[in-house]
């Protein structure tokens, strides 16, 4: 089983509880280079914010640090509460909450998105 496996089989069982709860979930994917979030409910993407996006790049010159993570962070808050969302699940897919990730979570609660 290599890392991607793994990490997939983690995120699994988050996926299935929040399926259970019947909410939108703000799920999060990371590389090296960038980091994506999106907000999902019924098989919908609502809202959807990355280090690709050119409104992040102007702000942020590398998109693989915990700076640019916190501004996609408060992007898909406000993103979010636009196409009127206020509480969502937070699904890691299976990475570990720290750096990059933790640094999301917290400036996407810190602009108002409740998980």
């Amino acid at each position: 089983m290599d890392k991607n496996q793994s990490r997939l089989r983690r995120a699994k069982q988050t996926r299935r509880k929040i399926a259970e709860l019947k909410i939108n979930r703000l799920t999060v994917h990371r590389t090296n280079s960038h980091i994506y979030a999106q907000v999902i409910g019924d098989g919908k993407v609502l809202a959807s914010a990355s280090t690709g996006e050119a409104e992040v790049r102007k702000d942020v010159a590398n998109g693989g640090n915990v700076a640019a993570a916190a501004a996609v962070g408060k992007r898909i808050a406000e993103k979010a509460k636009a196409a009127g969302v206020a509480e969502v699940a937070f699904d890691r897919s299976g990475f570990a909450y720290h750096g990059r990730v933790k640094a999301l979570a917290e400036a996407a609660r810190e602009a108002g998105l409740k998980f």
